[in-house]
């Protein structure tokens, strides 16, 4: 599948502060083109539901996710260790367009599918010691919008600060300064009946490969 290479629309900002940037562009593909892909990746990539364990205990990650990159890539987050055998076909155009249109670099993407309202993601930071000391992250979204929301991770407040509608089609790019500061999440909805798909990309350091 080719993707157009070109956002449909200019990037906005927000800062958090602390120097931390969030920049997104509400339409990053032609809309027939990303509702097509909603569809192609909810049946051809492979899904799961993994096991977690949290001071202890055995829990069920409440979302389906998935794990790709370049060949020989190696990521390991929550006590899961993941191992890339390349792009897959579905995904390498995307992943260019991505790179193009950020001017960035990503050699792996973790994905989230969220069933419904239901499914959700807690508070964390993309700051494992694998993305480096100042990683970016991209992450594009498919489906149903869902609040993305952000708190700092320090301080007497570590109330949420901001929340961003991620929508059908948008790409969001966060400096390094967003992981080292805040971290984010994507809380339940009730009501909410439809699928979300969010594909993160980032780029796993040379010594992990």
């Amino acid at each position: 599948m080719s993707v157009n290479t070109s956002p449909m629309t200019p990037p906005r900002y927000h800062d958090l502060g602390q120097g931390a940037r969030l920049q997104w562009w509400p339409a990053l593909l032609p809309d027939d083109q990303a509702t097509h892909l909603l569809q192609q990746l909810t049946e051809a990539l492979a899904w799961q539901q993994p096991q977690v364990r949290v001071y202890g205990r055995i829990h069920t990650v409440p979302r389906l996710t998935c794990w790709h990159g370049e060949a020989g890539i190696r990521y390991r987050y929550s006590g899961l260790e993941h191992c890339a055998t390349g792009w897959p076909v579905i995904l390498q155009p995307l992943h260019d367009a991505i790179e193009t249109c950020t001017g960035k670099m990503f050699n792996s993407m973790l994905g989230n599918l969220y069933r419904d309202g239901r499914d959700s993601m807690g508070y964390h930071s993309d700051d494992e010691s694998e993305l480096g000391n100042a990683p970016w992250i991209a992450s594009y979204s498919l489906g149903v919008s869902r609040d993305f929301v952000f708190r700092p991770k320090t301080g007497s407040h570590r109330r949420q600060c901001f929340s961003l509608p991620l929508g059908h089609n948008q790409l969001l790019l966060m400096n390094p300064a967003v992981q080292q500061h805040f971290q984010h999440a994507l809380p339940r909805r009730a009501g909410v009946n439809e699928l979300r798909i969010n594909l993160t990309f980032r780029s796993i350091q040379a010594k992990n490969r």
